[in-house]
C-alpha cells in the first residue's frame, strides 16, 4: 500500500494541474508507478515525462542494451516497481533470461559476453559508489562514444530517480509482473 495516496485520473489534480496528468497519459496510457507519487508535485511530472520518449525512442543506446543497464540499476536499488515495469521490456528488447537471471540474483557477469559485463559493471559501480572505474569507463567510451556514454549515464540515473520516488512511497509492483527479491 503506497504511503499517500496515488494520483490516477485527471480529475485527482485541480485543473490548472491536469495539463501535467494528460502528458503521463500520453506517454504511458494511464497514471502509474512512480508517476502516480510524482504528480503530486504537477510541475516536477511535467518536467520529467519529456524524458520518457526520448529514452525509449531517441536515445542512440540500442534496447537491448538499454534495458540491460536499466535492469542492473533497478536492482542495484531494490526498485521492484521499476525492475517489474522494465522486465517485459528487457524481454522484447532482446534480453536473454538468463541474463535477467543474473541480474535478478545479482550474480557475477563475469562469463558474460563483454559488452553486457561491461554495462552490468558499470551500472553496479555508479549504483553502489556514485564512481565507475577508469577500465570500465574507458572501454565503454571505446566501443560506444562519449555520447552514448553520457545517454546510457543518464537512462540509470533516470531510472534511479524513479526508483527512489517508487520505493520511497512505497508503490507496489505489478502483481503479475516479475518479483524481485529484496532480501
Amino acid at each position: 500500500m503506497p504511503r499517500v495516496a496515488p494520483i490516477t485520473s485527471r480529475s485527482d489534480l485541480p485543473a490548472e494541474h491536469q495539463a501535467a496528468a494528460d502528458a503521463v497519459v500520453k506517454v504511458f496510457g494511464q497514471i502509474r508507478g512512480p508517476f502516480s507519487m510524482l504528480l503530486h508535485s504537477p510541475k516536477l511530472a511535467a518536467r520529467l515525462i519529456p524524458l520518457v520518449p526520448f529514452i525509449h525512442d531517441e536515445c542512440i543506446v540500442e534496447g537491448k542494451l538499454r534495458s540491460v543497464a536499466i535492469l542492473a540499476a533497478a536492482r542495484e536499488h531494490k526498485a521492484a516497481y521499476v525492475w517489474a515495469a522494465q522486465v517485459a521490456a528487457a524481454r522484447r528488447n532482446g534480453v536473454r533470461e538468463e541474463l535477467i537471471d543474473l541480474l535478478r540474483a545479482q550474480g557475477d557477469p563475469g562469463k558474460l559476453p563483454a559488452e553486457e559485463r561491461e554495462i552490468v559493471n558499470y551500472a553496479r559501480q555508479l549504483q553502489r559508489t556514485n564512481r565507475v572505474d577508469q577500465a570500465t569507463f574507458d572501454a565503454l567510451r571505446k566501443r560506444h562514444g562519449v555520447q552514448w556514454l553520457v545517454e546510457l549515464t543518464a537512462v540509470m540515473g533516470y531510472f534511479g530517480m524513479v526508483s527512489g520516488i517508487a520505493n520511497a512511497f512505497e508503490v507496489a509492483a505489478p502483481a503479475d509482473g516479475d518479483r524481485l527479491p529484496l532480501g
